[in-house]
């Protein structure tokens, strides 16, 4: 892509009310533009990194086995009132159409997965069954801050599980933990899990997925020897530098942490709400378990920024980035014939071949952050110059050469 003709636009200053890291570096950055407190356009650089993040986690998601479906976002009230959540849950926004007929806004869909597995759920021969879908969620949040880490319009993934029993819920959330873990990890993030009340969603415990951030709103405790970590909000019982309870060998960190991911054991209450029920093994009525998981994919996006960047600005891990390599051309390089080479060699690239003086270009590709950035000029002959974003150190390369460290 050239980025003469790309739709995109950096800017020197970050807007003012931008308090985070993350809203400042992708606003200055050119990846997004705020509408409104809470809501942002994701441009081409932005969504090329959304989708990246979003096909991560669809793959992760049916190597579980889970079914991908796209559902609505706008449900008829009756759902939300079937299970108690019109009048209960603050953050829902609610309108109402000119037939004076009520909607909600799907700030999460166990009112339209429920229904909908009903039609296919007959028996405990129909189970184990898990549905997932990508797709805007909506919370009418008093005061959404923290550029897009918590927005009134946001990208979520989320995964309904159905069980015959507890036991099988167990089983699968085990699968989920591990393809979480995964999908994060691919991101370049190391996740920790953290037990944490239910919310309005259940009664039970629920599982949280946090990464260690200073933008982060939660506070936990973890090991640092072992997986074991705590959110500090909820369990009192454990103290920063005491002994790890789970292996008795590390000592707990406190810190500051944002949730990517949770896990929510729903038990029965959205299949007793809409009369789900089949027959077991003995033939007995039952209601099956459900689970709910949730990757917020835009929040994961803001995560990432906070956690990979410099005083120039943004650093893409590889598997997110929105290119391959940032091609900068200098006056006396063949910025056109490289562009060509290296796309016929299969490597996205962003080819700045705008009319601006070499100090732009360079604070842009530092701004921006793709993980490799090619410089060709007269200075470097039939070579290209080829620095990593992460490092201060160029290197003259054949081409060859570039096409192998970049597939490495």
């Amino acid at each position: 892509m050239r980025q003469s003709q790309f739709f995109t636009k950096t800017l020197k200053d970050a807007p003012k009310d931008a308090e985070t890291i993350n809203h400042q570096l992708l606003v200055r950055g050119g990846f997004v533009r705020q509408l409104m407190a809470g809501v942002y356009t994701y441009l081409p650089l932005g969504l090329k990194v959304l989708n990246k993040i979003s096909q991560i986690v669809r793959e992760e998601m049916d190597a579980t086995g889970a079914h991908e479906v796209l559902m609505p976002i706008m449900h008829p009230a009756l759902l939300w009132k079937q299970t108690g959540g019109w009048d209960n849950i603050d953050v829902l926004f609610k309108i109402k159409s000119r037939t004076k007929k009520d909607y909600a806004l799907a700030q999460s869909n166990e009112e339209t997965v429920t229904p909908l597995a009903k039609e296919f759920i007959h028996s405990y021969r129909d189970l184990p069954i898990s549905i997932y879908h990508i797709n805007w969620k909506f919370r009418d949040e008093l005061r959404s801050k923290s550029g897009i880490l918590r927005g009134r319009e946001f990208l979520m993934k989320d995964l309904y599980s159905f069980h015959i029993d507890q036991a099988d819920f167990e089983k699968y959330y085990k699968i989920a933990k591990e393809a979480y873990l995964k999908a994060f990890d691919r991101m370049g993030l190391t996740a920790k899990v953290t037990e944490a009340s239910g919310g309005g969603f259940s009664e039970k415990i629920s599982y949280e997925f946090e990464v260690l951030s200073d933008a982060g709103e939660a506070n936990i405790l973890y090991c640092d020897k072992c997986d074991f970590c705590v959110n500090t909000d909820d369990i009192d019982k454990y103290k920063n530098g005491g002994e790890c309870p789970a292996c008795k060998k590390g000592n707990l960190k406190v810190a500051k942490a944002s949730e990517v991911g949770n896990v929510f054991d729903l038990g029965q209450k959205y299949t007793r709400a809409f009369g789900l029920i089949i027959d077991n093994e003995k033939g007995e009525k039952v209601y099956p378990i459900m689970g709910c998981y949730g990757i917020g994919i835009t929040r994961t996006m803001g995560v990432i920024v906070e956690k990979f960047h410099d005083d120039k600005g943004i650093i893409w891990p590889k598997s997110v980035a929105p290119f391959d390599v940032h091609l900068v051309e200098l006056p006396g390089g063949d910025g056109e014939k490289i562009y060509n080479d290296l796309k016929n060699a299969g490597i996205d690239v962003l080819w700045d071949d705008r009319d601006v003086p070499a100090g732009q270009k360079f604070a842009d590709a530092d701004l921006i952050g793709i993980p490799v950035r090619l410089v060709v000029s007269k200075k470097t002959g039939d070579k290209i110059e080829y620095k990593a974003r992460n490092t201060d150190k160029p290197e003259l390369l054949g081409f060859d050469e570039v096409i192998k460290k970049i597939n490495i």
